[in-house]
Protein backbone atom coordinates (compact mmCIF):
# COMPACT_ATOMS: atom_id res chain seq x y z
CA UNK A 1 0.00 0.00 0.00
CA UNK A 2 1.40 3.37 -0.91
CA UNK A 3 0.59 6.51 0.98
CA UNK A 4 -0.78 9.57 -0.75
CA UNK A 5 0.33 13.14 -0.15
CA UNK A 6 -2.94 13.64 1.69
CA UNK A 7 -2.07 10.72 3.98
CA UNK A 8 1.35 12.10 4.91
CA UNK A 9 0.19 15.66 5.53
CA UNK A 10 -3.43 16.29 6.49
CA UNK A 11 -3.91 13.66 9.25
CA UNK A 12 -0.52 14.56 10.73
CA UNK A 13 -1.35 18.26 10.77
CA UNK A 14 -4.82 17.61 12.24
CA UNK A 15 -3.50 15.44 15.05
CA UNK A 16 -0.77 17.85 16.08
CA UNK A 17 -3.02 20.93 15.86
CA UNK A 18 -5.57 19.13 18.03
CA UNK A 19 -2.76 18.39 20.48
CA UNK A 20 -1.75 22.07 20.36
CA UNK A 21 -5.30 23.00 21.40
CA UNK A 22 -4.90 20.61 24.35
CA UNK A 23 -1.59 22.33 25.25
CA UNK A 24 -3.44 25.65 25.39
CA UNK A 25 -6.17 24.17 27.58
CA UNK A 26 -3.66 22.64 30.01
CA UNK A 27 -1.66 25.86 30.12
CA UNK A 28 -4.76 27.92 30.83
CA UNK A 29 -5.81 25.53 33.61
CA UNK A 30 -2.31 25.66 35.07
CA UNK A 31 -2.32 29.47 35.00
CA UNK A 32 -5.64 29.54 36.83
CA UNK A 33 -4.47 27.00 39.42
CA UNK A 34 -1.20 28.83 40.07
CA UNK A 35 -2.83 32.27 39.77
CA UNK A 36 -0.88 33.90 36.95
CA UNK A 37 -2.05 35.40 33.68
CA UNK A 38 -1.76 33.51 30.42
CA UNK A 39 -0.33 36.66 28.82
CA UNK A 40 2.89 35.66 30.55
CA UNK A 41 2.93 32.46 28.52
CA UNK A 42 1.75 34.05 25.27
CA UNK A 43 4.78 36.31 25.21
CA UNK A 44 7.35 33.95 26.71
CA UNK A 45 10.30 32.49 24.83
CA UNK A 46 13.15 30.14 25.66
CA UNK A 47 15.91 32.54 24.59
CA UNK A 48 16.06 36.32 24.11
CA UNK A 49 16.40 36.05 20.33
CA UNK A 50 13.59 33.52 19.97
CA UNK A 51 10.07 34.05 18.69
CA UNK A 52 7.57 34.00 21.59
CA UNK A 53 4.96 31.30 22.17
CA UNK A 54 2.27 33.12 20.20
CA UNK A 55 4.62 33.38 17.21
CA UNK A 56 5.37 29.67 17.41
CA UNK A 57 1.65 28.92 17.13
CA UNK A 58 1.20 31.39 14.27
CA UNK A 59 4.13 30.01 12.29
CA UNK A 60 3.04 26.40 12.86
CA UNK A 61 -0.38 27.25 11.39
CA UNK A 62 1.28 29.17 8.55
CA UNK A 63 3.22 26.05 7.58
CA UNK A 64 0.01 24.02 7.50
CA UNK A 65 -1.93 26.43 5.29
CA UNK A 66 1.11 26.98 3.10
CA UNK A 67 1.74 23.29 2.65
CA UNK A 68 -1.74 22.14 1.73
CA UNK A 69 -2.36 25.18 -0.46
CA UNK A 70 0.88 24.84 -2.39
CA UNK A 71 0.37 21.11 -2.83
CA UNK A 72 -3.18 21.73 -4.09
CA UNK A 73 -1.88 24.40 -6.47
CA UNK A 74 -4.02 27.18 -4.97
CA UNK A 75 -3.01 30.53 -3.46
CA UNK A 76 -1.91 30.41 0.16
CA UNK A 77 -4.45 32.23 2.35
CA UNK A 78 -3.10 35.37 3.98
CA UNK A 79 -3.93 35.72 7.66
CA UNK A 80 -2.79 38.66 9.78
CA UNK A 81 -0.57 37.73 12.70
CA UNK A 82 -2.47 39.63 15.37
CA UNK A 83 -3.23 36.99 17.98
CA UNK A 84 -2.24 38.06 21.49
CA UNK A 85 -4.41 35.87 23.74
CA UNK A 86 -5.00 32.18 24.25
CA UNK A 87 -8.54 32.55 22.89
CA UNK A 88 -7.24 34.21 19.72
CA UNK A 89 -4.57 31.53 19.31
CA UNK A 90 -7.23 28.82 19.72
CA UNK A 91 -9.33 30.54 17.04
CA UNK A 92 -6.35 30.53 14.68
CA UNK A 93 -5.68 26.83 15.28
CA UNK A 94 -9.37 26.04 14.73
CA UNK A 95 -9.36 28.12 11.55
CA UNK A 96 -6.44 26.01 10.36
CA UNK A 97 -8.28 22.81 11.25
CA UNK A 98 -11.28 24.10 9.28
CA UNK A 99 -8.98 24.70 6.31
CA UNK A 100 -7.72 21.12 6.60
CA UNK A 101 -11.29 19.82 6.71
CA UNK A 102 -11.81 21.35 3.27
CA UNK A 103 -8.78 19.56 1.80
CA UNK A 104 -9.63 16.36 -0.05
CA UNK A 105 -7.37 13.52 -1.12
CA UNK A 106 -8.29 14.41 -4.70
CA UNK A 107 -7.10 18.01 -4.29
CA UNK A 108 -3.62 16.75 -3.38
CA UNK A 109 -3.51 13.87 -5.89
CA UNK A 110 -0.34 14.03 -7.97
CA UNK A 111 1.13 16.82 -5.86
CA UNK A 112 4.20 14.77 -5.00
CA UNK A 113 5.60 15.67 -8.43
CA UNK A 114 4.11 19.17 -8.72
CA UNK A 115 6.73 21.91 -8.57
CA UNK A 116 6.53 24.08 -5.48
CA UNK A 117 8.36 27.40 -5.52
CA UNK A 118 9.40 29.04 -2.27
CA UNK A 119 11.11 32.36 -1.73
CA UNK A 120 14.05 31.60 0.56
CA UNK A 121 16.65 34.23 1.32
CA UNK A 122 15.30 36.33 -1.52
CA UNK A 123 15.76 33.52 -4.02
CA UNK A 124 13.23 31.24 -5.66
CA UNK A 125 13.77 27.63 -4.64
CA UNK A 126 11.89 25.01 -6.64
CA UNK A 127 11.30 21.50 -5.35
CA UNK A 128 8.78 18.78 -6.01
CA UNK A 129 5.81 18.45 -3.69
CA UNK A 130 7.10 15.38 -1.91
CA UNK A 131 10.41 17.02 -1.05
CA UNK A 132 8.63 20.22 -0.03
CA UNK A 133 6.24 18.39 2.30
CA UNK A 134 8.78 16.03 3.86
CA UNK A 135 11.89 18.22 3.93
CA UNK A 136 10.45 21.70 4.53
CA UNK A 137 6.81 21.94 5.60
CA UNK A 138 6.55 19.03 8.04
CA UNK A 139 9.93 19.60 9.74
CA UNK A 140 9.19 23.32 10.14
CA UNK A 141 5.71 22.59 11.45
CA UNK A 142 7.06 20.12 14.01
CA UNK A 143 9.82 22.54 15.03
CA UNK A 144 7.30 25.25 15.91
CA UNK A 145 4.83 22.92 17.66
CA UNK A 146 7.71 21.42 19.63
CA UNK A 147 9.01 24.86 20.57
CA UNK A 148 5.53 25.94 21.69
CA UNK A 149 5.37 22.79 23.82
CA UNK A 150 8.84 23.48 25.25
CA UNK A 151 7.97 27.07 26.18
CA UNK A 152 4.93 25.89 28.12
CA UNK A 153 6.82 23.01 29.72
CA UNK A 154 9.66 25.35 30.68
CA UNK A 155 7.08 27.46 32.52
CA UNK A 156 5.88 24.50 34.56
CA UNK A 157 2.78 23.60 32.58
CA UNK A 158 2.26 19.91 33.34
CA UNK A 159 2.66 18.57 29.81
CA UNK A 160 4.29 15.30 28.90
CA UNK A 161 5.12 13.17 25.93
CA UNK A 162 1.56 11.78 25.83
CA UNK A 163 0.25 15.33 25.42
CA UNK A 164 2.65 15.93 22.56
CA UNK A 165 1.99 12.64 20.76
CA UNK A 166 -1.74 12.70 21.53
Amino acid sequence: MSLSMYDVTVPVFKRMLTNLLAFLDKAEADAAARKYGTETLVNDRLAPDMIPFRGQVMIATDHVKGCVSRLAGVPVPSWPDEETTFDELRQRVRKTLDLLDAVTPESLAGSETRDVTLKLGGNDVVMNGLDYATQRALPNFFFHVTTAYAILRHNGVPLGKRDFIG
